[in-house]
């Protein structure tokens, strides 16, 4: 009988990294929300992925920063620590040619936490040249020694095999937690107001207030159409 491996791999960083992007280009569909508005993402989204004998749970995080003013800041910070404890394995996304103060902040997090970290140097599908991240990887080899770390491409899939690859080998032996079809633990209707707070974020931008949330009234699926009444609050 074969050994199945089952485990938890939170995915963490500074807004607008591209961890949402990550996740979906690992699930191979659209699990997460994205825009160019920081902190799009409001929750921690489960995104489930099983190939051959390996379930990986993958925890897409908001983006973490300077939690002061912003209440909505502390919630979403405190929701992306959390992740971070009991999991097998943790993904820190930075940008391969942009390191803030934040960043620095979430290395300090990462190193607390414990896991074990692969650092994803992400966006490398607009690199002139490879050698360009030498200075960034010194750097992240010095803050976290223990790191394993990858360029890739969460846009494009650059080198997201060999992610996968990594994050097999931290899976703890264990039984499948999830149905092996299944992508998510979230409702369709979580999933739906997901998609329309996407589209107003998108078009509105800097015009839409951070607190906005979507309220689903009504969800209908009939033969070849949903009828979906939402409340935009």
């Amino acid at each position: 009988m074969t050994t199945r491996h089952c485990g938890y791999t939170a995915i963490v960083g500074r807004p607008n990294v591209g961890k949402s992007t990550l996740l979906n280009h690992l699930l191979g569909q659209k699990l997460s929300i994205t825009s160019r508005k920081p902190q799009t993402t409001r929750h921690n989204i489960l995104g489930i992925k099983t190939h051959d004998s390996h379930q990986m749970l993958f925890v897409d995080t908001p983006g973490i920063n300077d939690a002061k003013g912003r209440a909505i800041n502390r919630y979403l910070n405190r929701s992306a620590l959390s992740a971070m404890r009991d999991v097998d394995l943790i993904i820190f996304v930075v940008d391969r040619d942009l390191w803030t103060d934040a960043d620095a902040a979430v290395a300090q997090q990462v190193k607390q936490a414990g896991a074990p970290v692969v650092v994803v140097l992400n966006k490398v599908d607009r690199l002139s040249t490879p050698e360009v991240l030498l200075p960034r990887m010194a750097q992240l080899a010095e803050l976290l020694p223990n790191a394993e770390c990858l360029p890739v491409s969460a846009l494009n899939g650059n080198n997201l095999d060999a992610l996968e690859r990594i994050v097999k080998t931290h899976m703890p032996v264990g039984e499948f937690c999830f149905a092996e079809d299944q992508y998510t633990d979230r409702s369709e209707r979580f999933l739906v107001a997901e998609i329309v707070r996407e589209k107003i974020t998108r078009q509105l931008g800097a015009e839409l207030p951070y607190s906005t949330a979507i309220e689903i009234e009504e969800f209908r699926d009939e033969e070849k159409i949903c009828h979906i009444s939402a409340l935009i609050l």
